[in-house]
Parts: C-alpha cells; structure tokens; sequence
C-alpha cells in the first residue's frame, strides 16, 4: 500500500494502523491528558533539541500557529 503524504485526507489507514487506534491510550489534549500527544510532543522535543514541541494534526493548524507566533513577535517589538 502507498502512503501519499501530500495531505491528510487522501491516505486511508491499514487495518494495522486502525488497530493501533483503537488500542491508544487517550485524554483530553488540550488539558494535557492524552498520554500518546505528550509521549510524541516529548519525543520531537528531545529530537529538535528545544524545551518543548507542539503537536497540530494538519498543516493549516500548524501554519496558523506560526502566524500567531510571529505575528506576537512582531508586535513585541513595536
């Protein structure tokens, strides 16, 4: 099966990738709860080297996020 990457909603998931859904541990993400997100956002910490990482599940999530950090920058110097 190929992975296209190109966006998230044209690859389908295997039934191992299901499965592996089905058994996550989950929480709420947004109080911090979700045992996988923390585990992954430690992980890419370690990996980039930085303090701390966030995880957004698209790439508009993680573009805007972008904007609104520099866009608070900006206006940080002004």
């Amino acid at each position: 099966m190929a992975i296209d990457l190109r966006s998230d909603t044209v690859t389908l998931p295997t039934p191992a990738m299901r499965q592996a859904m089905y058994r996550a541990e989950v929480g709420d993400d947004v109080y911090g709860e979700d045992p996988t997100i923390n585990r992954l956002q430690t992980l890419a910490a370690e990996i980039t080297g930085k303090e701390a990482a966030l995880f957004v599940p698209t790439g508009t999530m993680g573009k805007q996020a972008l904007r609104m950090a520099v866009m608070s920058i900006l206006r940080l110097r002004h």
